[in-house]
Formats: C-alpha cells, structure tokens, sequence
C-alpha cells in the first residue's frame, strides 16, 4: 500500500500470526558510522531498510559538496560529528521542518574540539557548512554537556571521540534522558573494539583505533511498540515478532515491561517474542525519560482502553519530527481523549470518551503518529492522512497490517 490516505479496519478483531520486523535503524545508523570511521572492512548484516538507513548510506558514499539529510534528526546529527571528525569541507541540509531543528549543542562542542563550522542561516540550526580543523586549537580532551538534550547529539560525540589524540571525556550535566541509547552507542562501539566507562554522569573514550567486526542487526523494538499496541486492544492475540533479543542494546525493548501494565506479556523464544493477552492495570505511572519514542504508543493504547496514564520524561517530544506533545493532544481529543499537561513536566492521559464513526488522524510529517494511531482500527474503522510517513523507519507497516488480517482501503 503507497496510497497517502488510507481507511483502515479490522474484520474481527482477533490476531494470530508471525511478523518479520523490519531491522533497527539506531542500531545500523550507528554501526554504519562506526565502519565508516574504523575504515577496516567491516561487516554489518541486517541493515534497516528504514528510509533513515538509506539516507546515511547515501551520504556516506557521496561525493557531492552539498549533502541532504532530508527528515532524518539521528543522520543530520551523525554526519555533523563525522564529517567534523573527518575534516571534510561540505555542507549538510535538509527539508524545512530538519531546519527548525536545534543542532547548536553539537556545532559547540565540536568547535571546542577544533572542528571549523558556520551556520549557513538561523545561528544553532541547519545548514551547516564544515571547513575541516583548526589545527591551532587547545584541545581540551574533556567536554561539559548537558545531559537532558537529544542522546544523538551525545551519541554522535561518542562515536568520533576516540579519534582525537587523547581521546575524550564528556560530563553530562544534570538529569540524563535516553540513558539506554548513549548505552547502546557504547556497546556497539565496544563490539568494534574501543572501550569506553560509563561512571556516574562521566563517559571517557580513551584515544584508540575501531577494529574489523562483524555486526548482525537486531530487529526494532521502536517498530514492535505498535505490534503490543495491537495485542493490547484486540480482543483475541497471539502474534510472534521476529528477530528480536531479550538482551537487547535498544533501550525501547522496556516496552515489554511497560505493557504488563496495559495487557499484554512477552514470551521470548528462539526467533524473537510471542505477545499474548493478559490483565491490565486501571493507572499506571511511567517516566519516559529512557524511551521517549515509546510515548505516543502508550498514550494511545492507554487512552482507548481507559487507563488514566501519568507520563512524564516527555521534554524531547517537542523538538522531534513534529511537536509530539500537541500533535497527540490534537488527535487524541478525536476520540475524546487527551494529553493534558498538568505542569512540572507531569502529563495524564485521559481516557477516549467517544470513538466516532471512522475519525480521520493526521500524521504531521511524522512517521510515529501514523503508527501509533493505526491500532485503533481494532476498535471501528479509521482514516489515517499521509501514511507514505512510515518509510522513515517501517516502510512494510502497512503490508504486515494487511498480513495479519487488516483491511486496508485507498480512500
């Protein structure tokens, strides 16, 4: 299905079968960089074929002086690390909404290090226009940043740092959000061969050199999120999802945990997990601050099947590919739900009312609205806006919904 809208239903609500996941794009966004940096013929298996991927894939190999990131937050992030570290002279854009983008975090502390690079329009965003190193610069070799910034800014620090003559040490200052994914950043480049220590809110990266691995790819438990959406709201499920790892370096395989609250349990096996059905909690409380892309599923499924959520740790969702937080206020309140901001970063669902005769949702641009929503067709039929969105990080959704027994119509 490519159509940019689409009604979506379900004939009887009960789901049984296997779904192929697509494969991490985190996981191969960062490998992707490391092989680019270790130049030591690396092989990674299992590639994303998420839209994200490709992108990466096309910058790296480019020959161009201009580069475009299109809609990709974690490939404009990465390549501005890896093309200050490699001290290339290009520049990077990308679509409107990538330059309204914060990225003046990253050019500072890249610029500390001698990386020469110039805003090309608005100071601390996109374009960027990099002019390789000032080899006069004091290198400090140690680096203050905030912790509760974007993980893919610290990530993309991690990645280059043991490229510098000694190395680097960041401190992140105050609460750290997406702890699992500067996590991740740090095993994968640990499976390349540098080793790095994690104590406290101090990161060291000594100076070294990556080394030759072989990296298969895990699949995407971001893209599972929707699949436990499903199990939680349809009134019979037994659906395996494959290729994914109960030792998991994504920090968003917490979602099994967080859905014991919302019906469904995890069964892991030889090829990934079984989801089934099982009982809900009325209330819950969660801090998102770990898996902040896991929040609009949760306040989705929460809001349709009555469960009075507190979220909090939902400080990145205004600066992602849309403003999350009121896009899910916007939509949510179609079914007479909400996301109502109680201040202090506190956030309640509060529970759908109302489930009108086939609600239209719009994505904005956002391939996480377009999947987080889709569940509700278990529920009655929906019309879902811009569905071409998912080719960001699960260009197959739409096919595996219809795999699985949805009915997809070009409305």
């Amino acid at each position: 299905m490519s159509s940019s809208r689409l009604s979506i239903s379900h004939p009887n609500c009960i789901l049984e079968g296997s779904i192929t996941l697509p494969a991490s794009k985190s996981e191969s966004n960062r490998a992707l960089i490391i092989e680019a940096l270790s130049e030591t013929g690396s092989q990674l298996q299992n590639l994303s074929e998420a839209n994200d991927t490709h992108v990466i894939m096309r910058l790296l190999k480019s020959t161009e002086s201009e580069l475009n990131a299109e809609d990709a937050g974690t490939v404009m992030r990465f390549m501005t690390a890896y093309l200050a570290v490699t001290g290339q002279q290009k520049t990077i854009t990308g679509t409107p909404r990538m330059l309204q983008r914060p990225i003046g975090i990253l050019v500072e502390a890249l610029r500390q290090l001698g990386a020469q690079i110039n805003y090309l329009g608005q100071e601390g965003y996109p374009p960027l226009a990099f002019n390789g190193f000032d080899s006069n610069a004091k290198y400090p070799g140690k680096l203050q940043v905030r912790g509760d910034i974007s993980s893919q800014y610290i990530s993309a620090l991690l990645m280059v740092a043991p490229l510098f003559p000694k190395g680097l040490t960041l401190e992140l200052l105050g609460k750290i959000g997406s702890r699992p994914y500067i996590q991740m950043t740090l095993a994968l480049m640990q499976h390349f061969g540098v080793e790095s220590t994690f104590t406290g809110n101090q990161i060291t990266v000594p100076a070294q050199k990556y080394g030759r691995a072989i990296y298969t790819i895990e699949s995407d438990w971001s893209g599972a999120s929707y699949w436990y959406s499903m199990v939680a709201l349809a009134q019979e499920a037994q659906v395996e999802l494959t290729g994914l790892r109960q030792d998991s370096f994504q920090g968003d395989s917490l979602i099994a945990n967080i859905m014991l609250n919302i019906g469904v349990s995890t069964t892991f096996n030889a090829k990934g997990v079984v989801l089934s059905k099982t009982n809900i909690s009325q209330n819950f409380k969660y801090d998102f601050s770990d898996c902040p892309d896991l929040a609009q599923t949760i306040a989705v499924v929460c809001a349709a099947k009555g469960i009075a959520a507190e979220m909090t740790g939902l400080e990145s969702l205004r600066i992602k590919e849309t403003d999350r937080i009121a896009a899910l206020q916007n939509e949510l309140q179609k079914i007479g739900g909400d996301l109502e901001d109680l201040g202090n970063g506190l956030f309640r669902v509060k529970p759908a009312t109302t489930f009108a005769e086939n609600p239209v949702f719009q994505t904005y641009e956002d391939h996480r609205m377009a999947m987080a929503f889709a569940p509700l067709a278990l529920l009655g039929t929906i019309t879902i806006e811009e569905t071409n969105v998912v080719r960001k990080s699960y260009p197959r959704f739409w096919q595996d919904l219809e795999k699985i027994g949805f009915r997809l119509d070009k409305d």
